[in-house]
């Protein structure tokens, strides 16, 4: 190989591989390691590990003033079918009372499986009538006990950081697979640059 093509070869190889593999190790302290670990007398950890807290706070913030809040939950309780519901409800909430009532020797003969279930069709008609004020109750909850920032923030601090990297590389994992590239690609450029000023000073 003549002298000359050497560094024109060298010097972009050893670029890409020196910006691949920074990009890469910049890529993985994302993440790693999970745990802080002591090396030469400074501290490395992850920067998801680190700052999760923060991340956390930052991401209840979010989702709580711009992605979820109690009126689009409300919005969807005017869509939801109530009624299989409270017959549910109904169903669970009778059928004790039911049998002890059907023990008893009068009481017994008159609730017939018919008149039940005519008188359970009667209250879960009666409930029904009252749906607005049942979504009212509901939305009244919501908007005094549901503090979206409050639970998103515990769900993420609480979530494991190798599990939220899973999840964040299953997301972006083609965004940060172009990063470790790109750090190659502008090493070999810089590489080149440097071939050329070579052979221009020389």
């Amino acid at each position: 190989m003549p002298d000359g093509l050497l560094p024109w070869l060298l010097l972009p190889l050893v670029g890409a591989l020196i910006g691949y593999g920074t990009n890469r190790l910049a890529v993985g302290m994302i993440f790693r390691p999970i745990e802080p670990r002591r090396i030469l007398g400074f501290t490395f950890q992850g920067l998801v590990g680190r700052r999760q807290p923060e991340l956390a706070r930052s991401i209840g913030n979010v989702v709580g003033d711009h992605l979820l809040q109690p009126e689009d939950l409300e919005g969807v309780l005017e869509t939801i079918d109530l009624e299989p519901m409270v017959e549910q409800a109904f169903a669970a909430g009778l059928e004790p009372k039911l049998a002890e009532f059907r023990r008893m020797p009068l009481v017994g003969a008159l609730l017939t499986d018919e008149r039940v279930s005519d008188l359970r069709a009667q209250a879960v008609k009666g409930v029904m009538e009252q749906r607005e004020v049942l979504v009212e109750g509901f939305q009244q909850a919501l908007d005094e006990g549901l503090d979206v920032h409050r639970i998103v923030e515990e769900k993420v601090a609480s979530f494991p950081v190798a599990r939220l990297e899973e999840l964040i590389v299953e997301v972006a994992a083609r965004e940060l697979r172009a990063i470790e590239v790109l750090g190659g690609v502008l090493g070999a450029l810089i590489g080149l640059i440097q071939a050329g000023l070579l052979a221009w000073l020389g």
